[in-house]
């Protein structure tokens, strides 16, 4: 077993979680047991992700969405619920948001840029100022539809759509997972031939229609799996825990 609070400190300094401005409160976000034997991976903190947790032996639950953004207003409702079950059962949350996105070797951007055998070149999606994705370029230009299919392959979804706004054969490719909309105009700005990001929302499509800027989504959840993933050989290896991943997709 290991102490909770040695992991802890090792996720706060590994994925710089006290100098990102987020609204998740990122870090322990509900405190159980002193001690930890299991920890469970998961995209998003719900009831469904704590129950699985607990039924499959986890002390500790680490997410990408946690429980707390801003702050809690008040403990009741569905807050109640999830609190009492997390607190009765002293199972513990630990939530890393953007820390998760932009890490520059679990994130989710560099591994979703992986997929496709890119690396990093470039910072991109700045979010506050701070770059949270990453721009990546193909040695020989690929097929949209190609790149389309390797995501759905590699991602294990059917959710993957690609909006053809732009030339065929993509040589440079920025991604931001989840809902980075706000990014294609920047995709745009720098003349890049693909944006990957999860959810493509409305008022980013004609921004990049006007822009011939290819988009991909990839589903806000498929593309926020990679990130707990990475994580949890570094946990398991470090710390000599067992690990898990519950996997809860939303086909969105």
């Amino acid at each position: 077993m290991t102490e909770l609070y040695e992991i802890v400190r090792f996720l706060d300094d590994y994925l710089n979680v006290k100098e990102w401005e987020d609204k998740s409160r990122n870090g322990l976000q509900v405190e159980g047991k002193s001690e930890v034997n299991k920890v469970a991976f998961a995209v998003d903190a719900c009831m469904e992700s704590f129950v699985r947790a607990k039924s499959l032996g986890a002390d500790l639950l680490i997410v990408h969405h946690g429980l707390i953004w801003g702050g809690i207003e008040y403990v009741r409702g569905l807050v109640q619920k999830r609190l009492k079950f997390l607190l009765e059962n002293e199972l513990s949350l630990y939530a890393a948001h953007l820390p998760l996105d932009a890490h520059p070797e679990v994130g989710n951007n560099v591994q979703l840029l992986k997929l496709l055998d890119l690396e990093p070149k470039e910072p991109f999606g700045y979010y506050h100022g701070v770059p949270i994705g990453y721009v990546g370029y193909f040695e020989e230009p690929k097929p949209l539809p190609l790149v389309a299919q390797i995501l759905v392959e590699k991602l294990k979804t059917d959710y993957v759509k690609a909006y053809e706004f732009g030339k065929q054969e993509i040589e440079s490719v920025g991604v931001v997972s989840g809902g980075a909309s706000f990014a294609a105009a920047e995709a745009v700005e720098k003349g890049l031939d693909l944006f990957i990001t999860g959810e493509f929302e409305h008022e980013a499509y004609h921004v990049a229609k006007e822009g011939n800027l290819n988009i991909i989504s990839a589903g806000h959840y498929a593309s926020e799996t990679l990130g707990v993933k990475a994580l949890m050989p570094l946990i398991r290896e470090k710390f000599e825990v067992k690990t898990v991943f519950i996997d809860l997709p939303t086909g969105l």
